[in-house]
């Protein structure tokens, strides 16, 4: 493994304990990639199997959707810089980001992942993929709710920036705990 690799994973604390016994938040970012990746799985039930046909119109709502979803996804991770981490674990020292992206919800980069996730669905109408959808959402929600724990005992502030900005998707049930 190259050295830099190596170094950014000891920096974002991963560890083979961690994935052993889940240390800083492992399982979740394991269950949020099965998810991810997941989303390459083909449309199941197509719905040309089902006598559908999929509108034009459907799919370029998707694509406009995923591309939403990159582009506040690259902004997030702009915007955190070298506080950058997968893990709900908070880089120690790392300062409390709430501009840009983070101005408009406390978890942008989930928000993306949402975003794409939800494009892949309308673009391929499959039940599968709103049902990873789902899935990802809940994983998304309780690993956020573990990443707020530590950031409230790191930032003074954070218990203020909660009551304020939204926490994933504004005024979704689950997504949003203002």
């Amino acid at each position: 493994m190259p050295s830099h690799l190596n170094e950014r994973l000891q920096k974002w604390g991963f560890s083979w304990e961690g994935l052993r016994n889940n240390r800083h938040g492992e399982w979740w970012v394991l269950a949020q990639m099965i998810l991810i990746s997941a989303h390459w799985l083909p449309p199941t039930p197509a719905p040309a199997a089902l006598g559908i046909h999929w509108p034009l119109a459907m799919r370029l709502i998707a694509g406009f959707t995923i591309l939403t979803g990159l582009f506040i996804g690259g902004q997030g991770a702009l915007n955190l810089g070298d506080s950058l981490s997968p893990l709900p674990e908070p880089i120690a020292g790392a300062p409390l980001v709430t501009e840009g992206a983070y101005a408009r919800c406390r978890h942008p980069l989930y928000q993306s992942l949402l975003l794409c996730s939800l494009g892949v669905t309308l673009a391929l109408g499959s039940l599968l993929h709103l049902g990873l959808l789902l899935a990802l959402a809940t994983v998304l929600s309780l690993k956020a709710r573990r990443e707020e724990q530590r950031l409230c005992s790191m930032h003074a502030t954070y218990a203020a920036f909660m009551a304020s900005t939204p926490a994933i998707i504004p005024f979704v049930p689950g997504l949003d705990w203002r």
